[in-house]
């Protein structure tokens, strides 16, 4: 077998797949050594050590599905923004579900300051701008809309939903349903009350 030149992309990629293939707990330093066919130190030139290897799993997770939200909700606004939001996260949860399991922790500063993070938000606060939320709002409704569509696909991945009707297909539009809805009322809610 011919020795693959090693990039920190192409360690964090193979951690990835790695990680899609057998969750977290699989994307070790030995492990992407292993499948690169040299030893753990090999890798030290390109990554510090583990905690950078999965930070750069989860950059690598925003990446990506940064880019499925941008093309979900490109061109689109309000319901149909929102629909291509979530259905993209779920996509992506289930196509990558290393990745997904990747973005569930306490994210690092490394991440945080990632562009691809605030990308994510970006996409959030356009599908938001559709809604007409006043920008002092938008952190709130980030974090309903991010808490919904992350219990749901969190609980969904664990198998939670699976031993009760209706299956979770059909619970999902309901879940879009609802966030359309409170988005579509929240700029008539009494702020009085």
């Amino acid at each position: 077998m011919t020795r693959q030149t090693l990039t920190r992309e192409r360690v964090v990629r193979r951690a990835a797949e790695l990680a899609d293939a057998g969750g977290m707990s699989s994307a070790t330093l030995s492990a992407v050594a292993r499948s690169f066919g040299v030893r753990t130190p090999s890798l030290y030139g390109h990554v510090r050590d583990l905690a950078a290897l999965r930070d750069g799993i989860t950059v690598l997770a925003l990446h990506d599905l940064g880019e499925q939200v941008g093309e979900a909700i490109a061109g689109r606004s309000g319901r149909d923004a929102l629909i291509g939001f979530g259905d993209a996260h779920r996509a992506f949860a289930r196509r990558h579900p290393g990745l997904w399991e990747s973005l569930q922790g306490r994210a690092s500063e490394t991440v945080v300051r990632d562009p691809s993070a605030a990308r994510i938000v970006r996409h959030a606060e356009a599908v938001l701008h559709g809604y007409g939320i006043a920008e002092t709002d938008r952190v709130h409704m980030i974090r309903l809309i991010g808490g919904a569509l992350n219990g749901f696909l969190n609980l969904e991945r664990r198998g939670d939903f699976d031993h009760s009707e209706p299956p979770a297909e059909q619970s999902w539009p309901v879940l879009l349903d609802s966030l359309d809805l409170m988005l579509s009322r929240w700029n008539e809610r009494d702020r009085d009350a």
